[in-house]
């Protein structure tokens, strides 16, 4: 890993940081979790993590997933709430009343209204729901998980796999905290009339009334999704989110014992999430934040910016330095396109990470002549004679 050079501008500002604030330490915040990620919304950025690239068993959050390839075709226009899908006998007999998992209770052989199924999925994690959506949007879940995958990579999902539609278990079948927060954020941005599903208290559907599952719903301020999931091989987990004071948090939390601890562990660590920073603006939206080196282009050198206003959040009444490094593999490779994600802003308080916040090229860097990349690769030869690490 590469670390880039601040421009002087974001030197002085940090400077002010240390005026305004004191140093900072990280807050040693302890969950039970054996994975946890805190992200906020607006700018992506990692206010908390424990393990968080950790390969894990999805359990019921892989519906997120399959709600994000439902509504992508809803958005399209290849499907809408008046579809109607078969519920068939293998449906029936594996994610039904009979299966012994979370079900909507749906009836053999009846069609029933994607918006039905939807809600089946988000509120009552029905498996039936999931199965059944699967099977009349691509022919088997097999073929499914494909369209899964495709859009799991397409949004950015970089260390998560699936392989059915329900979550239920399988060995090739994983996500990392980090992917599903991802995925929480893509969803709430891109979706957000279809995301207040998530929110609604309760679905009645074959006489049978459920409520959401989702322990921070009339727990935490704010609190509008996502999704639990429990296996025995994961554990009890959670994809949560909140806004309070026009701020919005994504949490995942995963690997707990009991539902108890699953929900006492998401109050807590909503809460403190939004207690414990206070954010301060850096560079307005668009704003070149600094440079990374580029291999091979017409420019030794990209321009990065954040997604929007780039602020990075400080833990209140802790005492330290404050320290930050724009951080990329390295160096990049041209061609660049505007708007690739290509580093991140790292900053660390007491010498840990507390926030990570993807940075993307501010511009396009085109490929540059022979002599320029001759001269780069000779470059790059003699630093890598003297690196050390």
């Amino acid at each position: 890993m590469k670390r880039g050079m601040f421009a002087t501008g974001l030197l002085s500002l940090f400077a002010l940081v240390f005026m305004l604030t004191g140093a900072a330490v990280a807050q040693g915040f302890q969950t039970k979790a054996k994975q946890a990620l805190v992200m906020d919304y607006d700018s992506g950025s990692v206010l908390f993590q424990k393990d968080a690239d950790q390969p894990m068993p999805p359990a019921s959050m892989a519906k997120l997933m399959t709600m994000e390839v439902v509504f992508n075709a809803i958005q399209s226009g290849q499907l809408n709430f008046e579809s109607t899908f078969l519920i068939s006998q293998d449906v029936w007999r594996r994610g039904g009343a009979n299966s012994g998992g979370s079900t909507m209770f749906a009836k053999l052989n009846s069609d029933v209204r994607l918006e039905d199924l939807v809600r089946g999925v988000i509120i009552q994690s029905g498996n039936d729901a999931a199965m059944a959506i699967a099977e009349g949007m691509a022919g088997s879940e097999i073929a499914f998980a494909g369209l899964m995958n495709q859009r799991a990579k397409a949004i950015g999902l970089e260390n998560s796999n699936f392989t059915n539609s329900t979550g239920l278990p399988d060995p090739q079948q994983r996500v990392t905290a980090r992917d599903l927060a991802v995925l929480a954020r893509h969803i709430i941005k891109t979706y957000p009339e279809l995301y207040r599903i998530y929110a609604e208290p309760e679905f009645t559907w074959n006489k049978v009334r459920q409520r959401n599952r989702n322990p921070i719903l009339g727990k935490v301020e704010g609190a509008d999704g996502l999704k639990t999931g429990y296996t025995e091989a994961s554990g009890y987990g959670l994809v949560g989110s909140a806004m309070q004071g026009g701020r919005r948090i994504i949490m995942v939390l995963n690997g707990m014992e009991t539902k108890w601890d699953r929900s006492n562990e998401a109050v807590k660590l909503l809460r403190w999430s939004f207690r414990a920073f206070k954010a301060i603006d850096l560079f307005a939206d668009g704003e070149v934040v600094g440079e990374a080196t580029v291999y091979g282009g017409s420019k030794s050198g990209v321009e990065l910016k954040a997604e929007g206003p780039l602020r990075i959040f400080v833990p209140i009444g802790f005492q330290d330095r404050l320290k930050a490094d724009i951080v990329f593999t390295g160096p990049i490779r041209a061609p660049v396109t505007e708007g690739t994600k290509v580093a991140k802003l790292q900053v660390k308080i007491d010498g840990k990470v507390s926030q990570e916040t993807p940075l993307f090229a501010a511009e396009d860097i085109g490929t540059g002549s022979i002599s320029q990349r001759a001269l780069d690769a000779i470059g790059e030869l003699i630093v890598g004679v003297f690196r050390f690490e």
